[in-house]
């Protein structure tokens, strides 16, 4: 429904401009004009919050690296010096630290609001598959930025996470010590993660574009889950869906810069305020806490896969468990195919609206797992909890589409918009008339 450009240049050198380089009017097609469904909620404001996020974290990200000395001995210190010396550096690295975890925030609730009105079902698997790329990008920036302060949890877990490159057959060992630049984590690998930190923001800017050229060529979805079919489905994007994310912008922000000012170490761990010292391990390692669900599955197998009755070991519980994290993530990249049902949103589909919180109440709770040691009753809990994770993808979704049934859903958008109205309105004479004779009494 992108339609034919609207755009008519007032001036002559706009004109004259526009003639060769349209830059204006692709703006103006792209982020004014552009038409979206009428009935877009507060869940669809995300996907502007993540862009200015990408944007702020770029640039907070430029600063502090002019500040920031890539070296072992010296890197603890340059963080301090930045946060206690640089002017306004403390406020910099706040921002950048606390933005990285309100950063994922918004990423989850965008990913689960795209499940939930089924964002990625045709014609939009591309455009699905693109954020499940930008979730992996995102998720190695942020563990190659959390090397950098070289804490002891920083050392530790590019200790623990890098070992994971050695199981790799045949090839294994090779890659690790090329990641690490040596044989251990040291100052090599810190130059090598400082580097590929300051790079991978500007991969995840160029996939973002083309996830958002992928999401004006299908068009947008709406809670109805049904396509555009006329005019009267849609809206021009400014103002109607602008103002929209600029409120949700201005909550988002006021309740992020809350922890920048007031509990700007709140969501880190407290072992990385302590200098890195390769002759002490901390008590419990963990990653941060955006990446602990996969930490959980990652810990969930403890056990070898091989022939029954015999000796022979076909999977041991190290590259297990790491099949299993990467298998966490790598079934996204499926979901589309995975979920066999034609109805496209959740909200008319009762029994999926049921597994789908029960999905995410998972998922929540495998974070908590993944902070908890892996002794006593933990261990069987997260063996329970990842396999509902696969099992969600694997078992409920395609025997869903077979065997749910689904609710009379909207022949248009307009016609869901108008129906909601005029049920509401309804309800509200309903009550009135039966105020009425109270009032009277």
């Amino acid at each position: 429904m992108s339609g034919h450009s609207t755009y008519q240049p007032k001036s002559s050198f706009g004109k004259w401009f526009d003639a060769r380089l349209p830059v204006y009017r692709l703006f103006h097609d792209s982020f004014v004009s552009y038409p979206v469904p009428r009935n877009l909620n507060n869940w669809y404001t995300f996907g502007g919050i993540l862009a200015v996020m990408l944007i702020s974290q770029i640039i907070t990200g430029i600063v502090l690296a002019m500040h920031y000395t890539p070296d072992a001995a010296l890197a603890f210190q340059s963080v301090q010096l930045i946060r206690r010396d640089v002017t306004y550096g403390g406020l910099m690295q706040s921002w950048h630290a606390v933005g990285a975890s309100f950063f994922f925030i918004a990423v989850y609730i965008h990913m689960f609001r795209g499940m939930y009105y089924g964002s990625y079902k045709a014609p939009r698997e591309v455009l699905w598959i693109l954020g499940v790329v930008i979730l992996l990008l995102m998720m190695a920036t942020a563990f190659m930025g959390y090397v950098l302060p070289w804490g002891q949890m920083s050392y530790w877990g590019a200790q623990v996470i890098t070992n994971f490159f050695s199981v790799i057959p045949l090839v294994g060992d090779s890659v690790r010590e090329y990641l690490l630049g040596g044989y251990s984590v040291g100052n090599a690998t810190l130059t090598r993660f400082f580097s590929l930190h300051y790079l991978l923001p500007f991969m995840i800017l160029g996939v973002v574009i083309l996830h958002v050229w992928a999401l004006h060529v299908t068009g947008q979805t709406n809670p109805t889950g049904v396509e555009v079919k006329s005019e009267q489905d849609v809206v021009p994007f400014t103002p109607y869906a602008t103002v929209k994310d600029a409120l949700a912008l201005v909550i988002f922000f006021a309740v992020m810069a809350y922890f920048v000012f007031y509990l700007p170490d709140y969501l880190g761990h407290a072992d990385n305020y302590i200098e890195a010292d390769p002759q002490v391990t901390p008590a419990h390692i963990v990653p941060e806490w955006y990446l602990l669900p996969f930490y959980a599955i990652l810990r969930a197998v403890d056990f070898n896969i091989g022939i029954p009755f015999t000796d022979i070991v076909i999977i041991d519980s190290k590259l297990g468990g790491i099949l299993a994290m990467v298998g966490s993530i790598a079934i996204l990249f499926f979901l589309p195919w995975l979920d066999t049902s034609d109805v496209r949103s959740g909200r008319y589909r009762p029994t999926f609206k049921i597994f789908f919180w029960l999905f995410a109440i998972n998922c929540v709770f495998l974070g908590y797992l993944g902070s908890r040691p892996a002794e006593g009753i933990w261990i069987p809990l997260t063996k329970a909890w990842t396999f509902f994770y696969f099992a969600h993808f694997l078992l409920v979704l395609p025997l869903l589409g077979w065997l749910e049934k689904p609710l009379p859903r909207p022949a248009s958008i307009t016609d869901a918009v108008l129906g909601a109205r005029k049920d509401s309105s309804g309800a509200s004479q309903l009550e009135g008339a039966a105020a009425a004779p109270e009032t009277k009494g």
